[in-house]
């Protein structure tokens, strides 16, 4: 096939999707709003939603445990959040200095047009600057493993350990590779269309379907803390903007493996559909010293599907790591 020829296929394949966008419009109009309120969780925790204003981004993070324990960062994936660690946060807590936050973008946090995955390990690490934390364990999932794996190579001396839980190391900037949502959400055309089409919730859900193993995971109420964020004013942009950063340099990740010396948890889930477990396997040759966990009947989001059996292993691996 000649270039211009797959140009035209490429463009004639994206005009199918949005006039199919078009043609569920009358469903949307009645399926994008939300069903409930979104955070209950945290009142439900005593968790109190707080900001910090990190390189001119307004990013909101919890705190969960006595603050005098080994510290834990909890970092998502994309479209995600820190509602992502509900399960895990509690558990957590008794012993441990938890923080999980919402990387700009995403959740409560700021959504700027000019975001760039770059920015990531900044934030993160002018978070912990402002709180006080010298040295932490990353825990991250998915693209939230992508930015742990690039803190952990850039600031070796502030991570005791590293949990990488279904995480983009390998697939972070070639465009085909990423599953169909997100390339419909980094398309600036059909995202354009979305953004007048109230189908939102509607993309999400079906994203949340691939993820997760179980579709009877997919409730309403996690549909909302999941789509309610993504529909803020600022975020297609964002997310757009966020998208582009990615594909200009596909290795960002992958050449920072070499550099990570902190001790290794690789979690994954069997039937991950968007991170096939051959990526964990690649992760665990590069690190010799890693321990490798894949637990079955599993999606990309192990921390929600699988909440018990990572929590176990968290717990397991903090126990072993040697003092700050």
């Amino acid at each position: 096939m000649t270039a211009g020829r797959g140009r035209r296929t490429g463009r004639l394949g994206y005009l199918v999707v949005v006039v199919l966008l078009a043609a569920i419009f009358g469903v949307g109009r009645l399926y994008d709003s939300p069903r409930g309120e979104t955070g209950g969780w945290m009142a439900g925790q005593r968790l109190e939603p707080r900001f910090a204003t990190v390189n001119g981004r307004n990013v909101r993070y919890v705190r969960a445990g006595s603050g005098e324990g080994p510290a834990v960062v909890l970092v998502h994936g994309f479209a995600s959040s820190l509602y992502t660690w509900k399960d895990v946060l509690p558990a957590l807590a008794p012993g441990h200095d938890v923080i999980a936050l919402d990387l700009p973008g995403f959740g409560g946090s700021d959504a700027p047009a000019d975001l760039s995955f770059t920015e990531y390990v900044p934030v993160v690490m002018g978070l912990l600057d402002q709180l006080g934390v010298d040295k932490a364990v990353l825990v991250g999932n998915s693209m939230g493993g992508a930015v742990a794996i690039a803190a952990a190579a850039d600031h070796p001396e502030r991570v005791r350990g590293l949990v990488l839980i279904d995480a983009s190391a390998y697939r972070m900037g070639d465009p085909s590779q990423r599953p169909w949502p997100i390339r419909v959400a980094g398309n600036p055309a059909i995202s354009a269309v979305l953004d007048q089409l109230p189908i939102r919730r509607l993309l999400v859900r079906a994203a949340l379907r691939q993820v997760f193993h179980d579709d009877e995971l997919v409730t309403p109420d996690r549909l909302d803390e999941y789509a309610v964020p993504v529909q803020r004013p600022g975020v297609p942009a964002a997310v757009r903007s966020l998208l582009a950063s990615r594909s200009i340099e596909p290795d960002f990740v992958e050449r920072r493996l070499p550099q990570v010396k902190a001790p290794t948890l690789i979690l994954w889930g069997r039937e991950d559909a968007w991170l096939p477990v051959a990526d964990a396997d690649r992760l665990a040759t590069a690190w010799p010293r890693s321990r490798k966990v894949v637990l079955d009947s599993c999606g990309h989001m192990p921390q929600e599907e699988r909440p018990a059996d990572v929590i176990a292993a968290l717990l397991a691996f903090l126990a072993e790591l040697p003092e700050r």
